[in-house]
């Protein structure tokens, strides 16, 4: 059984941590192995993401299950408030240590740096935030690739990038073809439009 526990704070980009939910859940449903994803929280009141959404947690830091993979949503909240927590970021680095995979999407990244997890390491985080996560010191920031892996660390960029980057955990635990099956499952075959700025008329 693998479970997966997903922080979420004020200010997180939803995306950041629905997209890999869906993701990792998806996964337990194909698997039927008793897998399973949870919330986890500072407080047990309702979370208000970063586009107004609010989202309630399964639990909190201080009584969630033992866990196989960390995730770290970025948004505001990950680059600007809470990287000055000092119970969240002693939190991520305590868990970080008793985990297989620890996770991060867009500037989730940011939280990782500041509870030491990412340190010596090739991280990604948001195109936006490339330059002021290399300037913290003591990361490399890979620009080029949707997601980096670095040992048991995996670093995506923005928001969507986080679906890639968990689809590929899922196969690195589970296997390729379980990889593929949820893939199809969830049907995501990204064919956005706009890849290019329209002829001008």
């Amino acid at each position: 059984m693998t479970t997966y526990g997903l922080l979420i704070f004020d200010k997180a980009e939803e995306l950041d941590f629905v997209g890999p939910w869906e993701v990792f859940t998806a996964s337990a449903m194909v698997r039927d192995e008793g897998d399973r994803a949870v919330l986890i929280a500072e407080t047990t009141g309702p979370v208000r993401c970063a586009k107004g959404m609010r989202v309630l947690a399964d639990h909190t830091l201080d009584d969630h299950p033992d866990l196989d993979v960390l995730l770290v949503p970025g948004g505001y909240g990950a680059r600007e408030v809470q990287p000055h927590n000092e119970t969240v970021t002693g939190w991520i680095g305590r868990t970080a240590a008793d985990v297989d995979w620890v996770t991060s999407v867009c500037t989730g990244s940011f939280l990782l740096h500041a509870a030491g997890v990412a340190k010596g390491r090739r991280v990604a985080t948001h195109w936006g935030s490339e330059d002021l996560l290399e300037a913290s010191g003591g990361v490399t920031v890979v620009r080029d690739a949707r997601y980096v892996v670095d040992g048991n660390l995996v670093t995506s960029q923005g928001v969507s990038a986080g679906i890639d980057m968990a689809l590929w955990l899922v196969g690195r635990i589970h296997g390729r073809d379980h990889a593929r099956a949820v893939r199809r499952y969830i049907q995501y075959e990204p064919a956005p439009p706009y890849l290019a700025d329209e002829p001008v008329a």
